[in-house]
């Protein structure tokens, strides 16, 4: 695919690109961690129940997180956003720091960040990367009050819903990669996309579920088809 020297692209990326570096999908794995649903350790109302149980679940994700590479998806993309400049955008559903890694900087984490956590009074993020697996549990230096994950739980609204409009409302194509395509609000980015005349391609192994509203489907795993898939563009 060629891009011009005008075209802003926009990207989204979800599980699918980060199990290609290892990392467990839980939506696919039939849900389960330890015997417990994901509902049950990601939610609200499972920190009120358990925050001890809540935070193991999560040093265990970071654990996993610490132990993968990332894959030539990432790298892809992270060489893409080098040639487009601000013309590139990166949403990704995905809580690790993969796309990090591999270089990519202009990127928002719509569901929070793995490595992050925040006062649940002072609601400030802040750079962690330790292991919660036994009481006593982090707290707040300022106000002595718990230290959650910095993750957009079940029920919880996406960060910063309205930077991320505002770049597809700019963008002239949107590329989703890797995500089922049932999970509000992300899987409506393509609806929306549609009706500003943005052009909509998909690439996964497999049609997502809301596959009839793309332009393109090109089916088949993120590294296999990312990293041929641009022409060199047009620097900004």
């Amino acid at each position: 695919m060629k891009l011009s020297s005008t075209d802003r692209l926009f990207v989204l990326t979800g599980a699918g690109i980060s199990a290609e570096s290892g990392l467990a999908t839980f939506r696919g794995s039939g849900g389960l961690w330890n015997g417990h649903r994901v509902e049950e350790v990601a939610t609200p109302e499972a920190w009120d129940a358990d925050p001890l149980l809540v935070w193991r679940f999560y040093s265990m994700r970071r654990r996993d997180a610490l132990a993968v590479q990332p894959n030539a998806a990432h790298h892809a993309l992270a060489q893409l956003e080098q040639q487009l400049g601000d013309r590139f955008y990166l949403c990704t559903q995905n809580v690790d720091d993969l796309h990090e890694r591999a270089g990519s900087h202009r990127i928002h984490h719509m569901h929070g960040s793995l490595f992050q956590s925040r006062c649940v009074r002072c609601n400030q993020p802040f750079a962690d990367s330790a292991f919660y697996e036994s009481a006593p549990l982090p707290t707040c230096t300022t106000c002595g009050s718990p230290i959650r994950p910095h993750i957009v739980w079940f029920g919880e609204i996406p960060l910063d819903m309205e930077s991320i409009y505002a770049q597809l409302d700019r963008a002239t194509t949107l590329l989703v990669v890797g995500t089922s395509g049932s999970v509000y609000p992300a899987a409506g980015f393509v609806h929306i996309a549609r009706q500003t005349g943005t052009r909509t391609i998909y690439i996964g192994p497999e049609e997502p579920s809301n596959a009839a509203s793309f332009d393109d489907i090109i089916l088949g795993t993120a590294t296999q088809v990312l990293p041929d898939f641009f022409d060199h563009p047009s620097s900004k």
